[in-house]
Protein backbone atom coordinates (compact mmCIF):
# COMPACT_ATOMS: atom_id res chain seq x y z
CA UNK A 1 0.00 0.00 0.00
CA UNK A 2 3.02 2.21 1.01
CA UNK A 3 4.29 1.50 -2.45
CA UNK A 4 1.08 2.46 -4.19
CA UNK A 5 0.51 5.83 -2.41
CA UNK A 6 4.19 6.95 -3.27
CA UNK A 7 3.73 5.81 -6.77
CA UNK A 8 1.09 8.21 -7.07
CA UNK A 9 2.65 10.94 -5.22
CA UNK A 10 5.63 10.72 -7.42
CA UNK A 11 3.26 11.19 -10.89
CA UNK A 12 1.75 13.92 -8.97
CA UNK A 13 5.10 15.67 -8.32
CA UNK A 14 5.86 14.96 -12.25
CA UNK A 15 2.83 16.29 -13.05
CA UNK A 16 3.21 19.94 -11.47
CA UNK A 17 6.93 19.91 -11.68
CA UNK A 18 7.79 19.47 -15.69
CA UNK A 19 6.19 22.77 -16.51
CA UNK A 20 7.98 24.57 -13.07
CA UNK A 21 11.74 24.55 -13.68
CA UNK A 22 11.45 21.73 -16.22
CA UNK A 23 14.52 19.60 -15.15
CA UNK A 24 16.51 22.55 -15.57
CA UNK A 25 19.78 21.58 -13.65
CA UNK A 26 19.40 17.90 -15.02
CA UNK A 27 19.53 20.30 -18.42
CA UNK A 28 23.09 21.56 -16.66
CA UNK A 29 24.72 18.68 -15.68
CA UNK A 30 23.47 16.71 -18.64
CA UNK A 31 24.74 19.12 -21.35
CA UNK A 32 28.32 20.06 -19.47
CA UNK A 33 29.20 16.18 -18.90
CA UNK A 34 27.93 16.00 -23.16
CA UNK A 35 29.99 18.81 -23.47
CA UNK A 36 33.06 16.87 -21.93
CA UNK A 37 33.36 13.48 -22.42
CA UNK A 38 32.04 13.16 -25.89
CA UNK A 39 33.01 16.70 -27.49
CA UNK A 40 36.24 16.88 -25.51
CA UNK A 41 35.94 20.48 -23.94
CA UNK A 42 36.34 21.97 -21.04
CA UNK A 43 33.92 21.29 -18.68
CA UNK A 44 33.76 24.63 -16.88
CA UNK A 45 34.05 26.53 -20.52
CA UNK A 46 30.46 25.18 -21.31
CA UNK A 47 27.39 27.10 -20.13
CA UNK A 48 23.74 26.63 -21.35
CA UNK A 49 22.53 27.98 -24.17
CA UNK A 50 21.44 32.08 -23.55
CA UNK A 51 21.96 31.38 -20.03
CA UNK A 52 25.38 32.48 -17.46
CA UNK A 53 24.59 28.43 -15.60
CA UNK A 54 27.47 26.13 -15.89
CA UNK A 55 28.51 23.54 -14.11
CA UNK A 56 29.76 24.40 -10.49
CA UNK A 57 30.91 21.04 -9.08
CA UNK A 58 34.12 19.65 -8.34
CA UNK A 59 35.78 17.59 -11.17
CA UNK A 60 35.08 14.07 -9.06
CA UNK A 61 31.08 15.10 -9.55
CA UNK A 62 31.69 15.41 -13.17
CA UNK A 63 33.36 11.72 -12.64
CA UNK A 64 30.36 10.64 -10.77
CA UNK A 65 27.99 12.07 -13.42
CA UNK A 66 30.04 10.71 -16.75
CA UNK A 67 27.22 8.03 -17.26
CA UNK A 68 24.88 10.74 -18.39
CA UNK A 69 27.35 10.81 -21.46
CA UNK A 70 26.13 7.52 -22.45
CA UNK A 71 22.39 7.75 -21.59
CA UNK A 72 19.41 9.71 -23.08
CA UNK A 73 18.57 12.54 -21.45
CA UNK A 74 14.77 11.46 -20.46
CA UNK A 75 16.31 8.65 -18.56
CA UNK A 76 18.46 11.22 -17.27
CA UNK A 77 15.22 12.88 -15.85
CA UNK A 78 13.73 9.40 -15.36
CA UNK A 79 16.79 8.07 -12.69
CA UNK A 80 17.11 11.72 -10.69
CA UNK A 81 13.28 11.48 -10.07
CA UNK A 82 13.08 8.20 -8.54
CA UNK A 83 16.06 9.06 -6.84
CA UNK A 84 14.32 11.92 -4.99
CA UNK A 85 11.58 9.88 -3.89
CA UNK A 86 13.31 7.45 -2.82
CA UNK A 87 15.45 9.31 -0.62
CA UNK A 88 12.65 11.31 0.47
CA UNK A 89 11.49 7.87 1.74
CA UNK A 90 14.56 6.64 3.16
CA UNK A 91 15.49 9.64 5.13
CA UNK A 92 11.16 9.38 6.29
CA UNK A 93 11.98 5.87 7.34
CA UNK A 94 15.50 6.44 9.17
CA UNK A 95 14.22 9.88 10.74
CA UNK A 96 11.09 9.78 11.52
CA UNK A 97 10.26 6.03 11.66
CA UNK A 98 10.66 5.66 15.71
CA UNK A 99 8.83 8.66 16.28
CA UNK A 100 5.86 7.01 13.67
CA UNK A 101 6.05 3.25 15.23
CA UNK A 102 4.68 5.18 18.59
CA UNK A 103 1.23 6.04 16.95
CA UNK A 104 -1.51 4.51 17.21
CA UNK A 105 -2.20 3.79 13.54
CA UNK A 106 -0.68 1.05 11.03
CA UNK A 107 2.68 1.85 10.44
CA UNK A 108 2.25 1.53 6.15
CA UNK A 109 -0.45 4.89 6.43
CA UNK A 110 1.76 6.94 8.91
CA UNK A 111 4.68 6.26 6.49
CA UNK A 112 2.99 7.21 3.45
CA UNK A 113 1.39 9.99 4.98
CA UNK A 114 5.00 10.93 6.13
CA UNK A 115 6.10 10.39 2.69
CA UNK A 116 3.18 12.90 1.12
CA UNK A 117 4.40 15.31 3.86
CA UNK A 118 8.06 14.85 2.75
CA UNK A 119 7.40 15.21 -0.50
CA UNK A 120 5.44 18.23 -0.79
CA UNK A 121 8.27 20.25 0.89
CA UNK A 122 8.98 23.12 -0.85
CA UNK A 123 13.10 22.37 -1.05
CA UNK A 124 11.95 18.76 -2.10
CA UNK A 125 9.89 19.80 -4.75
CA UNK A 126 12.14 22.39 -6.31
CA UNK A 127 14.90 19.38 -6.07
CA UNK A 128 12.29 16.96 -8.38
CA UNK A 129 11.61 20.11 -10.59
CA UNK A 130 15.18 21.15 -11.08
CA UNK A 131 16.68 17.35 -11.72
CA UNK A 132 18.47 18.31 -7.96
CA UNK A 133 21.33 15.79 -6.35
CA UNK A 134 20.11 17.29 -2.81
CA UNK A 135 18.33 14.64 -1.31
CA UNK A 136 20.45 11.58 -2.45
CA UNK A 137 23.62 13.81 -0.48
CA UNK A 138 21.90 13.97 2.27
CA UNK A 139 21.29 10.30 2.23
CA UNK A 140 24.84 9.85 2.04
CA UNK A 141 25.62 12.00 5.11
CA UNK A 142 22.76 10.62 6.99
CA UNK A 143 23.30 6.94 6.20
CA UNK A 144 27.18 7.66 7.08
CA UNK A 145 26.36 9.46 10.71
CA UNK A 146 23.52 6.54 11.79
CA UNK A 147 24.92 3.81 10.13
CA UNK A 148 29.01 4.06 10.34
CA UNK A 149 29.61 6.78 12.60
CA UNK A 150 27.30 6.17 15.06
CA UNK A 151 28.39 2.43 15.23
CA UNK A 152 31.91 3.17 15.47
CA UNK A 153 32.22 1.18 11.83
CA UNK A 154 35.79 1.50 10.58
CA UNK A 155 34.48 3.71 7.49
CA UNK A 156 32.76 5.75 9.58
CA UNK A 157 33.43 9.57 7.49
CA UNK A 158 33.66 8.21 3.96
CA UNK A 159 30.40 9.21 3.19
CA UNK A 160 30.93 12.35 4.53
CA UNK A 161 33.88 12.56 2.45
CA UNK A 162 33.01 11.66 -0.62
CA UNK A 163 29.74 13.73 -0.49
CA UNK A 164 32.33 16.76 -0.07
CA UNK A 165 34.14 15.98 -2.67
CA UNK A 166 31.09 15.91 -5.09
CA UNK A 167 29.41 19.53 -3.70
CA UNK A 168 31.74 21.48 -0.98
CA UNK A 169 28.58 22.08 0.88
CA UNK A 170 28.55 18.80 3.04
CA UNK A 171 32.21 19.60 4.48
CA UNK A 172 29.93 21.17 7.47
CA UNK A 173 29.65 17.53 8.87
CA UNK A 174 33.49 17.46 8.97
CA UNK A 175 33.77 20.34 10.83
CA UNK A 176 30.89 18.83 13.13
CA UNK A 177 33.05 15.60 13.40
CA UNK A 178 35.71 18.11 15.04
CA UNK A 179 33.36 19.51 17.12
CA UNK A 180 31.96 16.54 18.61
CA UNK A 181 35.77 15.06 18.92
CA UNK A 182 35.37 12.12 16.80
CA UNK A 183 38.61 12.68 15.61
CA UNK A 184 39.20 9.41 13.80
CA UNK A 185 35.84 9.88 11.89
CA UNK A 186 36.80 13.27 10.58
CA UNK A 187 40.24 11.68 9.53
CA UNK A 188 38.10 9.55 7.80
CA UNK A 189 36.14 11.91 6.24
CA UNK A 190 39.50 13.64 5.40
CA UNK A 191 41.31 11.17 4.11
CA UNK A 192 38.05 10.24 1.35
CA UNK A 193 37.28 13.76 0.93
CA UNK A 194 41.28 14.30 -0.26
CA UNK A 195 41.57 11.05 -1.98
CA UNK A 196 38.59 11.30 -4.37
CA UNK A 197 39.80 14.72 -5.41
CA UNK A 198 43.56 13.71 -5.76
CA UNK A 199 41.84 10.96 -8.08
CA UNK A 200 39.58 13.40 -9.75
CA UNK A 201 42.88 15.45 -10.16
CA UNK A 202 45.08 12.52 -11.96
CA UNK A 203 42.50 11.82 -14.39
CA UNK A 204 41.34 15.35 -15.53
CA UNK A 205 44.29 17.31 -14.25
CA UNK A 206 43.54 20.43 -16.48
CA UNK A 207 39.60 20.41 -15.65
CA UNK A 208 40.97 20.42 -11.94
CA UNK A 209 43.57 23.19 -12.30
CA UNK A 210 40.45 25.23 -13.71
CA UNK A 211 37.89 24.11 -10.99
CA UNK A 212 40.31 25.28 -7.99
CA UNK A 213 41.97 28.36 -9.01
CA UNK A 214 38.84 29.82 -11.27
CA UNK A 215 35.35 28.48 -11.82
CA UNK A 216 35.37 27.69 -8.00
CA UNK A 217 35.81 31.51 -7.10
CA UNK A 218 33.91 33.14 -10.32
CA UNK A 219 30.25 33.70 -8.37
CA UNK A 220 28.67 34.41 -11.68
CA UNK A 221 28.12 31.44 -12.82
CA UNK A 222 25.48 30.52 -9.96
CA UNK A 223 23.50 33.79 -10.43
CA UNK A 224 23.21 36.98 -8.18
CA UNK A 225 23.51 36.73 -5.14
CA UNK A 226 20.24 38.80 -4.34
CA UNK A 227 18.61 36.77 -6.20
CA UNK A 228 15.60 35.91 -3.88
CA UNK A 229 16.40 32.00 -4.09
CA UNK A 230 19.48 32.40 -2.18
CA UNK A 231 17.95 31.97 1.24
CA UNK A 232 21.68 32.09 3.19
CA UNK A 233 22.75 34.77 5.22
CA UNK A 234 24.82 35.79 2.28
CA UNK A 235 21.62 36.44 0.37
CA UNK A 236 19.92 38.17 3.01
CA UNK A 237 22.47 40.25 3.63
CA UNK A 238 22.93 41.13 -0.35
CA UNK A 239 19.09 42.11 -0.19
CA UNK A 240 19.52 44.59 2.62
CA UNK A 241 20.73 48.29 1.44
CA UNK A 242 24.33 48.08 2.87
CA UNK A 243 26.20 47.31 -0.46
CA UNK A 244 29.61 49.26 1.37
CA UNK A 245 29.01 46.86 4.88
CA UNK A 246 27.84 43.59 3.25
CA UNK A 247 31.31 41.77 3.45
CA UNK A 248 31.83 42.58 7.12
CA UNK A 249 28.19 42.47 8.59
CA UNK A 250 28.40 38.28 6.74
CA UNK A 251 31.51 37.88 8.23
CA UNK A 252 30.49 38.49 11.52
CA UNK A 253 26.99 36.85 11.21
CA UNK A 254 28.96 34.01 10.03
CA UNK A 255 31.49 33.68 13.14
CA UNK A 256 28.65 34.40 15.53
CA UNK A 257 26.51 31.69 13.40
CA UNK A 258 29.77 29.31 13.65
CA UNK A 259 30.00 29.63 17.59
CA UNK A 260 26.66 28.87 18.38
CA UNK A 261 26.76 25.91 16.73
CA UNK A 262 29.95 24.89 18.08
CA UNK A 263 28.73 25.13 21.34
CA UNK A 264 25.46 23.48 21.16
CA UNK A 265 27.57 20.45 19.41
CA UNK A 266 30.27 21.05 21.87
CA UNK A 267 27.56 20.12 24.65
CA UNK A 268 26.08 17.24 22.70
CA UNK A 269 28.73 15.22 21.25
CA UNK A 270 26.02 11.61 21.75
CA UNK A 271 23.37 12.70 20.24
CA UNK A 272 24.18 12.13 16.21
CA UNK A 273 20.75 13.14 15.52
CA UNK A 274 20.69 16.61 16.99
CA UNK A 275 24.02 16.91 15.71
CA UNK A 276 22.79 16.32 11.93
CA UNK A 277 20.02 18.66 12.33
CA UNK A 278 21.54 21.24 13.52
CA UNK A 279 24.65 21.26 10.97
CA UNK A 280 22.26 20.79 8.18
CA UNK A 281 20.78 24.00 9.35
CA UNK A 282 24.48 25.24 9.47
CA UNK A 283 25.29 24.72 6.00
CA UNK A 284 22.41 26.18 4.53
CA UNK A 285 23.07 29.51 6.76
CA UNK A 286 26.66 29.88 5.59
CA UNK A 287 27.41 29.06 2.13
CA UNK A 288 27.40 31.66 0.09
CA UNK A 289 24.22 30.37 -2.01
CA UNK A 290 21.58 28.40 -0.66
CA UNK A 291 18.72 28.18 -3.19
CA UNK A 292 15.49 27.15 -1.76
CA UNK A 293 15.85 23.53 -3.23
CA UNK A 294 19.50 23.47 -1.14
CA UNK A 295 16.63 23.88 2.09
CA UNK A 296 16.03 19.94 2.13
CA UNK A 297 18.91 19.89 4.92
CA UNK A 298 16.35 21.19 6.71
CA UNK A 299 14.40 18.20 7.15
CA UNK A 300 16.24 16.78 9.78
CA UNK A 301 15.63 19.22 12.18
CA UNK A 302 12.32 19.48 11.40
CA UNK A 303 11.75 15.95 12.17
CA UNK A 304 13.52 16.69 15.55
CA UNK A 305 11.28 18.92 16.38
CA UNK A 306 8.36 16.94 16.59
CA UNK A 307 9.71 13.90 17.76
CA UNK A 308 11.02 15.50 20.73
CA UNK A 309 7.36 17.06 21.12
CA UNK A 310 6.25 14.08 21.04
CA UNK A 311 8.31 12.79 23.95
CA UNK A 312 7.89 16.15 26.22
CA UNK A 313 5.49 17.98 27.50
CA UNK A 314 7.27 21.25 25.43
CA UNK A 315 5.06 21.68 22.26
CA UNK A 316 6.85 24.77 21.30
CA UNK A 317 9.56 23.22 19.28
CA UNK A 318 7.01 21.60 17.67
CA UNK A 319 5.32 24.80 16.96
CA UNK A 320 8.43 26.08 15.53
CA UNK A 321 8.57 23.09 12.64
CA UNK A 322 5.11 23.37 11.72
CA UNK A 323 5.06 27.37 11.46
CA UNK A 324 8.23 26.42 9.15
CA UNK A 325 7.11 23.70 7.20
CA UNK A 326 3.91 25.46 6.22
CA UNK A 327 4.93 28.87 5.34
CA UNK A 328 8.03 27.75 3.88
CA UNK A 329 5.54 24.78 1.54
CA UNK A 330 3.49 27.69 0.93
CA UNK A 331 5.44 29.73 -1.84
CA UNK A 332 4.47 32.94 -0.46
CA UNK A 333 7.94 33.86 -0.72
CA UNK A 334 7.94 34.17 -4.10
CA UNK A 335 4.97 36.51 -4.02
CA UNK A 336 8.16 39.26 -3.69
CA UNK A 337 10.13 37.97 -6.60
CA UNK A 338 9.33 41.10 -8.40
CA UNK A 339 9.00 45.34 -7.29
CA UNK A 340 8.28 46.90 -6.13
CA UNK A 341 8.57 45.55 -2.30
CA UNK A 342 6.98 46.24 0.43
CA UNK A 343 8.88 46.30 3.76
CA UNK A 344 6.93 43.15 4.85
CA UNK A 345 9.47 41.74 1.64
CA UNK A 346 12.18 41.78 4.73
CA UNK A 347 10.12 39.06 5.99
CA UNK A 348 8.52 36.94 3.33
CA UNK A 349 11.96 37.58 1.12
CA UNK A 350 13.84 36.08 3.84
CA UNK A 351 11.73 33.87 5.21
CA UNK A 352 13.75 30.49 4.74
CA UNK A 353 16.97 32.42 6.77
CA UNK A 354 14.92 33.35 9.39
CA UNK A 355 13.88 30.21 10.05
CA UNK A 356 16.83 28.92 9.86
CA UNK A 357 18.20 30.53 12.65
CA UNK A 358 15.23 29.71 14.26
CA UNK A 359 15.87 26.40 13.95
CA UNK A 360 19.69 27.04 14.25
CA UNK A 361 18.99 28.16 17.71
CA UNK A 362 16.07 26.07 19.28
CA UNK A 363 15.75 22.62 17.65
CA UNK A 364 16.29 20.58 20.70
CA UNK A 365 19.70 19.22 21.10
CA UNK A 366 21.02 16.36 23.80
CA UNK A 367 17.67 14.45 24.01
CA UNK A 368 18.32 11.06 24.03
CA UNK A 369 16.65 9.75 20.71
CA UNK A 370 15.71 6.39 19.63
CA UNK A 371 17.95 5.67 16.12
CA UNK A 372 16.40 3.48 13.16
CA UNK A 373 19.76 1.65 13.57
CA UNK A 374 18.69 -1.51 16.05
CA UNK A 375 15.68 -3.44 15.10
CA UNK A 376 15.16 -2.27 11.74
CA UNK A 377 11.18 -3.04 11.31
CA UNK A 378 9.35 -3.30 7.49
CA UNK A 379 7.25 -0.52 6.44
CA UNK A 380 7.04 -1.02 2.69
CA UNK A 381 3.69 -3.55 3.72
Amino acid sequence: MTLVVSALVAVGLVLTSVNRNRFFDSKVYYGAVQYWFRDGGMVYDWLKPETPYGFTYPPFAGLVMSPMSVLPFPLVVLLASIGTVLTVGVLVHWLAGPFLRTLKYPLWLSFGVALCIGLAFEPVRETFSFGQVNTLLLTLVTADLLFGVARGRWWGGIGIGLATAIKLTPGVFILYLLATRRWREAGTAIAAATGATVLAGALFPDESREFWTSALWDTNRVGSLGFLSNQSERGMIARLPYDELESKIWLVCVLATLVWWGLRCYRSPDDLVGGLAVTGVLGCLLSPVTWIHHCVWLIPALIRCVEATWRSADRKPAYLAIGAYVLMTSHIAWIYENPPRPPLFIVFGNLYVLFSLALLIWTPVGIRSSTPVHEPERILA
